[in-house]
Parts: C-alpha cells; structure tokens; sequence
C-alpha cells in the first residue's frame, strides 16, 4: 500500500491549483459578460444612432437662395422654399420609430445570444473540470497498479506482457490527464474573454458530476410545461420578434414612398418690382409637381420587394427557429432518459465494480487481465455519465435560448 500516497498527493496539487483560480458563479459571469461584451454595446449606440434620426425625420429640404434681376436693372437677392405636405413628415416620424424599435430587438437578440455563449463557456469549463478531476483520479489509480505490477514482476508473479499492459494503460491515461488540463486551460480563457476578465483564470463554483439530480429535476419541470405547438413555444424568441419588426419597417417605408408622390409646396420671397415701387419684396406660393412618375414607380417597387423579402425572411426564422426547436426539444428528451439510467444504475454500478474489483483481485480471486478490463468498464460508464450531463445542459441551454428565456 506503499502507492497510496502518490494519489493522495496527486489531489492535492491538483486542489492547490484549484484554489488560486479566481471561483465566478454562473450568474455574476452572466452579470458580467451582460456589461462588458462589445456586441451589447454596439446594439445600444445602434439604438442611439436610431433615436438620433428619428430627431431628424422632420428634414424639409434646403431652402433655395436665388438672385434674380425682375426689372433687368440689377440683381436682387430671394429665398425660396419646397415643404412636403404634412403626411410625409409623419411617415417619417414612423419609419424612424420603427428604426428605433427594430434596433430595440436587435438589442434583445445579442443580449440572448450573449447569455446562451457565456452559459456554454461556463458549461464547457465545468466539464473540462470535472474530467480533469476524474482524469486524475484515474491517473492516480493506474500509477499505484503500475508500481505494484513492477513489484509483482520483480517477484516473478506477473508477466512481461502484464506488466507492459499496465504501463500502457497508465501512460495512456496520463496522455488523457493532459490533454484535460489543455481543455481546462482553453475554456477558462474562453468564458474569461466573454466576461471581460481575459488575464485571470477562472474556476467554476459548482462540480458538473454533482448537478445531475438537480439537472433531472430542471429538465423534468421544463419539458412539463412546454407547450405543444412550436409556435407557441417560440412566440418570445428576440430573433422571431426582429424579424417580425423588420416587416413592420418595410411596411412604413412602403407608406413613406407613397406619401411622397403627392405635390409640395413652394413659398418664396424674392423682389419683384422697381425701387420705387411700395411693395419691393412679395411672398410667392406655389406648387412642387411629382411628374416624374418612373421615380416614384420604381421608389415603390423596390420598397414592395424590401417588405416581400422581409417577410420571406420572417417565415425563413420560423423554419430555421421551429426546426431547432425540435432538435433540442429531442436532445433533451434523449438525454433526460440516459441521465436517469446513469443515475439509477449506471453510476451505482462503476463505483460497485471499481471497488469489488480491487478488493477481488487483492484476494487473488481475479486475475489481473480481469482487473484491467473492470476498471476500465467503469471510468467508461463514469465519462459517458460526464458527457451525458454536459450534452443535456447544453440541450437545455439551446432551448430556452430558442423560447427567448
């Protein structure tokens, strides 16, 4: 029993590390990456820049300064000015609030998308996490029957090729222990950059192998309560609700074109008489007349293909939207029955074998080909148990992003 100890010390560097990562719970690194990620702020100077025009949907075009000479005796300065009829500025004003608007759900579609990428960074660190725990118990395990294999083959009771065996297996599981460590590495600098903090290493607060009773519990709560029509489950997604508002600013802009093929009207205030007259400078009135009828055509004809493209592109959401919804409506459902077999038997049972299967083998009641083969068994259904928690949290993840949640 003399290889205890290496395993025992093997957790405790690996705990010593642990504690001096920077522990973020997954709400604060959500809080976070809420404030500090650059796509979130470029939808608020969008919005700002929306709101900016809005303030200039009433813009009546330049006014004209003429100099003009009515009496053929000298130039003399005038004003004259085209203001659109009313109904013109008041489209205006809706095109803008419309802008405003669609720039509002652009907003709530990068805040979900924010959340979605920083719960599966966070995801993907508790997972690499707890395979590097796992990996290292392993590690730790297949060490002690390496060196106890030397021993036994020393003593003449074991053979070369078990003794082989044994240290390609520990070498093995040491390559994957690595490799784990890399995976540890590269997802902490991941949900570092999301939350803005991309110089500290971050920890988890909460082990992944821990959270499947509570998982099973979320996701048997979730799947109660959704509905049966996709419709209904996607009418909060941001996505759906921009491109819905992106119809509705087709739809002004359309109204906006027809607004403007009415006449305008001209006012002016030029001189128009002699220097004796009593009356030198006179207002003018006149109107501004759309005769240019192919403009105007062509103005509607692509605002009507803009609204037909925009609610192509609403029903092309709704497919795309109701077509992932179904995926991970069935990924949670799949993965919700394998977490119940794992956690009603299958993890019972790894534990059951690693330990029957060293004390067996202490007994000489198994041969150590047997031993190998048990132990391995186990830390298979013990990562599949691993995978199959991470792969279910992501599936719940993707579909309360798709529910707008």
């Amino acid at each position: 029993m003399k290889y205890l100890p290496l395993g025992f010390c093997l957790l405790l560097l690996v705990g010593s590390a642990h504690a001096q990562q920077q522990v973020v719970r997954l709400d604060s690194a959500e809080q976070q990456a809420l404030r500090r990620h650059p796509r979130l702020r470029q939808s608020e100077q969008e919005i700002a820049e929306q709101r900016a025009l809005k303030r200039g949907s009433f813009a009546p075009a330049n006014p004209d300064v003429l100099l003009s000479a009515p009496t053929g005796e000298k130039w003399a300065p005038g004003v004259v000015q085209t203001i659109d009829l009313p109904n013109v500025y008041r489209r205006q004003r809706q095109v803008a609030e419309a802008g405003i608007t669609l720039a509002e759900r652009g907003r709530d579609v990068s805040r979900a998308t924010v959340l979605r990428d920083t719960r599966l960074a966070y995801l993907s660190l508790q997972f690499a996490e707890a395979q590097v725990r796992q990996l290292t118990y392993q590690d730790s395990l297949f060490r002690a029957l390496r060196l106890a294999t030397e021993r036994l083959y020393a003593a003449g009771e074991v053979t070369s090729l078990q003794r082989l065996s044994t240290e390609a297996e520990a070498r093995q599981v040491t390559v994957q222990l690595q490799q784990a460590t890399a995976d540890q590495r590269a997802a902490q600098r991941r949900l570092a950059l999301l939350v803005g903090r991309p110089t500290e290493a971050l920890a988890t607060s909460t082990d992944l192998r821990r959270s499947g009773p509570e998982l099973a519990q979320t996701g048997a709560n979730l799947l109660a309560d959704l509905p049966t029509e996709d419709s209904s489950a996607l009418m909060r997604s941001p996505t759906l609700a921009a491109a819905a508002q992106n119809v509705a600013l087709s739809q002004s802009g359309i109204s906006l074109v027809r607004a403007r093929r009415t006449p305008a009207l001209t006012v002016g205030y030029q001189n128009q008489a002699f220097d004796n007259s009593a009356l030198r400078y006179r207002f003018q009135f006149g109107v501004s007349v759309p005769i240019w009828f192919w403009t105007y055509r062509a103005q509607l004809q692509a605002a009507t293909a803009r609204a037909q493209a925009a609610g192509y592109q609403l029903q092309t959401q709704r497919l795309e939207l109701s077509t992932l919804y179904q995926q991970a409506l069935a990924d949670t459902r799949k993965f919700s029955a394998s977490l119940g077999y794992y956690e009603q038997t299958g993890l019972p049972q790894s534990r059951a074998i690693i330990s029957q299967s060293q004390r067996l083998f202490r007994a000489g009641e198994i041969s150590y080909l047997v031993l190998i083969q048990s132990l391995n068994q186990a830390f298979t259904i013990q990562n599949t148990y691993l995978t199959t928690i991470r792969d279910y949290r992501q599936a719940l993840i993707e579909l309360n992003y798709l529910r707008g949640e």
